[in-house]
C-alpha cells in the first residue's frame, strides 16, 4: 500500500472530478438539447447529474478531517472557519446579484439569496464545527436524529391545516418555509434547490464524507473494503428508504443523502485503490482542478453568467452565437453539438487549473 502522506491523491481527484462535472452539467450549448443523464431528475428520483452536488458536499466533509484533524476548538479556528463560510456565502450572493447593467447589481427583489456556493458555505461552517467538538460515535447520532427528523417533518407536520407533501405543491413544508422566508428571493416562485430547510440533511452529506476522511486517516489495512461496505450499505438504506421517503435532491430527502454518499464512498473507494493503494498514475489534471476547486467554479459561473448576458443582436447573447456558429451543423445532432459545447468550456477551465498548479498559484476561499 501506498504510504499515506498529508495529502491523498484520490481525495484530490475525487474533488476535482466533482468540479469539472459540475461545468459540465451547468454549461451546455443549449438546455434544450441535452442527453437525459445529463439533466437533473424533474421531481422524484435521479440521475447522475443529481450526484454531483451531493459528491461535492461529501469531499467538503472528507477534507475536513484532513484539515481540522490536528485543530483544538479556539478562537483561531473558529475565527478561520467562519472567514471562510463567510467567503463562500459572499461569492455566491454576488453571483446571485450581479447584472452587467449599471450600477451591476440587480433590484433587491430580484436576488436570489440561496445558490450553490451558499449551500457550501453553510454545510462546511456546521460540518467543520460539529467535526472540532464531537467524536464519530455522537456525530453519527447527530446525523442519524437529522435524516430521521427531516423524514418526520416532511412527512407528518401539515401546512396550515393541509396534510403535508413531497409533490411540488403548496402543502410541502420545504417548499412553505422558503416562500414564507425568502418570498422572491428563490429560483423558482415556489421552490428553491438550495432552500432553507433542505439544508439541514445537506449537512449530513458532509458528515458522512467526514465518516470516510477518519476512514481514510485511520491506521485500518482494509480501507477499500469499508468503504465499498459502507457504500453498499447506505445504497441499500437509501433505496428502502426511497419506498416511503422519495429520493429528491430538490427536497435533499433523507434517502437522496444515503444514496448520493453510497455512490461517493463507491467510486472515491474505486479512486483510491488505484492511485492511493495500486500507485496508478492517471487523473492528474482532476487533481489540478480540485487545487482550486472553488475559485474554477466561481470563475466558470461568472463568465458564463456574462456570456448569457452579453447581447450580439437583439435577440442572441455571446453564448448562442458562439454555440450557433462553431457547434451547431446540419450533420451533427444538436444534442451532440450542446455537449461538445460544454465539454470546450470543460476543457477550458481544466487549462486553467492547469497553469494555476503549475505557476503554483493556489488560492484558497
Amino acid at each position: 500500500m501506498a504510504k499515506l502522506q498529508n495529502r491523498i491523491i484520490s481525495v484530490d481527484i475525487f474533488r476535482g472530478l466533482t468540479i469539472v462535472l459540475m461545468i459540465l452539467v451547468n454549461t451546455p450549448g443549449t438546455w434544450s438539447a441535452v442527453y437525459p443523464p445529463l439533466l437533473h431528475a424533474d421531481w422524484h428520483g435521479y440521475t447522475p447529474t443529481d450526484l454531483v452536488f451531493p459528491f461535492f458536499l461529501f469531499i467538503v466533509g472528507t477534507s475536513i478531517v484532513f484539515a481540522y484533524k490536528n485543530k483544538t476548538p479556539n478562537a483561531a479556528t473558529y475565527k478561520k472557519i467562519t472567514v471562510r463560510t463567510l467567503k463562500l456565502i459572499g461569492l455566491g450572493l454576488f453571483l446571485g446579484a450581479f447584472t452587467i447593467s449599471f450600477p451591476f447589481i440587480k433590484e433587491f427583489s430580484e436576488i436570489r439569496f440561496p445558490g450553490v456556493l451558499q449551500r457550501i458555505g453553510v454545510v462546511f461552517f456546521f460540518a467543520a464545527v460539529l467535526f472540532l467538538n464531537f467524536n464519530w460515535k455522537t456525530l453519527l447520532g447527530i446525523c442519524i436524529s437529522i435524516l430521521v427528523g427531516y423524514w418526520l417533518l416532511m412527512t407528518l407536520v401539515p401546512v396550515e391545516g393541509v396534510p403535508s407533501t413531497l409533490d411540488r405543491a403548496p402543502n410541502n413544508l420545504a417548499n412553505y418555509v422558503d416562500l414564507n422566508v425568502l418570498g422572491t428571493h428563490m429560483w423558482q416562485p415556489d421552490y428553491d434547490p438550495e432552500g432553507l430547510l433542505s439544508t439541514l440533511p445537506a449537512i449530513c452529506s458532509a458528515l458522512l464524507g467526514i465518516f470516510t476522511g477518519l476512514i481514510l486517516t485511520s491506521k485500518q489495512s482494509q480501507k477499500v473494503r469499508i468503504m465499498v461496505g459502507l457504500g453498499g450499505s447506505m445504497l441499500l438504506i437509501g433505496h428502502l428508504w426511497d419506498l416511503v421517503f422519495p429520493i429528491n435532491k430538490a427536497l435533499w430527502t433523507s434517502s437522496f443523502v444515503l444514496v448520493t454518499a453510497g455512490w461517493a464512498n463507491m467510486f472515491l473507494a474505486l479512486i483510491y485503490y488505484l492511485t492511493d493503494v495500486k500507485g496508478l498514475q492517471f487523473g492528474s489534471i482532476f487533481r489540478y482542478a480540485g487545487a482550486n476547486a472553488i475559485v474554477v467554479y466561481f470563475l466558470s459561473s461568472f463568465i458564463t453568467k456574462l456570456f448569457y448576458s452579453i447581447k450580439v443582436s437583439a435577440d442572441t447573447s455571446l453564448h448562442g452565437w458562439l454555440f450557433d456558429t462553431i457547434y451547431v451543423h446540419e450533420f451533427m445532432p444538436l444534442q451532440l453539438s450542446s455537449l461538445l459545447y460544454g465539454l470546450t468550456v470543460v476543457a477550458f477551465y481544466c487549462l486553467l487549473a492547469y497553469v494555476m498548479y503549475k505557476k503554483g498559484i493556489f488560492i484558497k476561499v
